[in-house]
C-alpha cells in the first residue's frame, strides 16, 4: 500500500515554484512475477542448473582451476537470474515514488542516488494503461522502443537489460484507472 506522506515528502523537492501535487503514490512492494517471467524463470533455472552441473564437474577434474573459476561466474550469473533480479527489482520499487501535477508526471527513484524523471504531459505521444483484476496496474508514458530486438517477449519481466527499452511508467500502482483518468484530465485541461 502506498505511504502517501513519505511519497509527498520525496516529491516536494521536485516540484516547481507554485506547482501543486495532485496525486502521489508508490509501486507495490515485495517480489512480484510479471507476464514475461513465465518464459524467463524456466530459462533462468535451466541456466543455473547447467552452471551448477558444469561447476561440479569442473571441481572434480580441473587441477588448474580455470574451468572451475569460469563455472563459478556462470553460477553467480544464474543465481542472479533466478533470485537476485527479483530482489533488486523489489529494492528499486521500494525506493521509487510517483507524482502527478497539472503539468507533469514525476518519477523519483534511486537506491544509492536520487534520480528525478519529469514528463511533460502535453508532449506525450502515447499513454497506455494495463489493469489487473484487483484494480492495480501500470501506466506507460510513450511507445516501446526497439521491438525488433525481441524485447516484446520480455515485457512485464524483470529480466536484466529490458528496462532500457521500455518507456517510463508508473508501475504496479493501486487503483490504476483513477490515476489514468487524472492524467487524461490534466492533459485535456492544459491542452
Amino acid at each position: 500500500m502506498a505511504i502517501r506522506g513519505s511519497a509527498d515528502k520525496e516529491l516536494s523537492a521536485a516540484l516547481h515554484a507554485g506547482e501543486r501535487l495532485g496525486w502521489s503514490g508508490r509501486p507495490r512492494l515485495g517480489i512480484h512475477l510479471g507476464t514475461g517471467d513465465a518464459l524467463s524463470v524456466p530459462l533462468s533455472c535451466a541456466w543455473l542448473g547447467f552452471a551448477l552441473h558444469w561447476e561440479r564437474h569442473a571441481l572434480r577434474v580441473d587441477d588448474g582451476g580455470f574451468f572451475a573459476a569460469c563455472g563459478l561466474a556462470f553460477v553467480v550469473a544464474g543465481m542472479h537470474l533466478v533470485f537476485g533480479r527479483f530482489v533488486s527489482q523489489a529494492i528499486r520499487r521500494r525506493n521509487t515514488c510517483y507524482g502527478l501535477t497539472d503539468e507533469r508526471a514525476i518519477i523519483v527513484s534511486g537506491t544509492f542516488s536520487r534520480q528525478v524523471l519529469s514528463l511533460d504531459l502535453q508532449s506525450l505521444d502515447e499513454l497506455t494503461m494495463s489493469e489487473r483484476q484487483d484494480g492495480s496496474g501500470s501506466i506507460c508514458f510513450g511507445a516501446v522502443r526497439n521491438m525488433s530486438a525481441g524485447v516484446g517477449v520480455w515485457l512485464g519481466s524483470s529480466w536484466p537489460g529490458v528496462a532500457r527499452h521500455l518507456p517510463p511508467a508508473f508501475e504496479m500502482v493501486e487503483d490504476v484507472r483513477t490515476v489514468y483518468e487524472k492524467i487524461r484530465v490534466a492533459r485535456r485541461t492544459r491542452g
